[in-house]
Parts: structure tokens; sequence; C-alpha cells
């Protein structure tokens, strides 16, 4: 039922595409491999569907913040409006440490894709111990590799010059996150 739902989702978000629709298409269709290989891991993460799409539409929203991959933060707001994430806590991502649009757990979550996502990645063992007390090992494998396609994703994008399509347009969106002193 959860990945029946999560499909439609997905293809209600992305007939809501109203500019730039054909920019990724047209860029993995040079390399149909790719592309292929693309489609196959995000049905993959489609059907892995143990862990709570609330928790990894989160999870990839900061992933993409970080990341400042515009395409993705404009499909990420539109699913995450889909999966029941609020405003709130879409606009609060920049400082989930101290708001109270989250749970706990969702606050670990926001975190470990934090940790994950900047380079290099750091503080994630004692993350994945105490996200261990809350989820399932599968649970967590399904998050950690949500989050490193997400890093993909967002990459790949920018590399490519991928734009936002307009499928969050007025609804709440997450923002670029600004970069942080190294």
């Amino acid at each position: 039922m959860r990945v029946a739902k999560r499909i439609r989702a997905y293809a209600k978000v992305i007939g809501q595409a109203r500019r730039n629709r054909g920019d990724l298409a047209g860029w993995l269709g040079r390399r149909p491999q790719i592309g292929v290989a693309t489609v196959a891991y995000e049905t993959a993460l489609l059907f892995s569907n143990r862990l709570d799409p609330r928790l990894k539409e989160l999870a990839e929203l900061k992933t993409a913040g970080l990341v400042a991959c515009q395409f993705c933060l404009d499909i990420a707001s539109a699913l995450a409006h889909t999966s029941g994430l609020t405003e709130k806590q879409l606009t609060d991502l920049h400082w989930y440490q101290t708001s109270d649009a989250y749970t706990e757990l969702e606050k670990l979550v926001i975190a470990f894709a934090e940790a994950m996502t900047v380079t290099p990645a750091v503080d994630i063992d004692e993350l994945r111990e105490t996200l261990l007390t809350h989820l399932s090992k599968a649970q967590l494998a399904e998050l950690a590799a949500s989050i490193a396609w997400e890093n993909q994703r967002a990459r790949l994008n920018q590399g490519l010059g991928v734009q936002p399509t307009g499928m969050a347009d007025g609804l709440a969106c997450a923002m670029p996150e600004p970069r942080r002193a190294q």
C-alpha cells in the first residue's frame, strides 16, 4: 500500500513540472546505460519501504539543501508535501536542532543526513548507534542509501546544470543552506 501511494505521489509531482522538463532526461539520454542505472536505483529505493517515507523526505531535503541543488529542492519539497511534512518542517531545516517542528527521531535523521553529506563525513558512528535504538538495521540501511543517493543525484544535477521545473511552485520549499566556514 505504501509503495502505491508513493508511486502516485511521484506521478503527481512530476506532472506538475512546468519548465525545464527535459533537462535531466536530455542529459541521461546521451548515456543510456547511466539513465537505465539511474531508473533502476530510483525504483529500488521506491520499493524499499520499511522506513517511513517522511523520514526519507526529511533526510533528502536536508541533503539537497546542503548540496544546494535547486532541482532536488524543487522535487523534494513537492514530495514532502505529499508525504505530510508541514511547512514549518520544510522551512526550519536550517535550524532543526532547536526547532519544535521535529520529533527526536526526525532530528536524528536530519543530523545523520548532515553528517553523511558534509565533507569530510564526520560524527557518523555515534549517530548510527543512536539511530539503531529507534530503527532496525534494515531501516537504517534504507536511510543511508537514500541519503547517499540524494548526494549522487544532487551533484549529478548540479554538474549537468539541471534546472528546477516548478514542481513545488506555490508551496513552502526547503532552501539551499549557506556554506559553512571550513
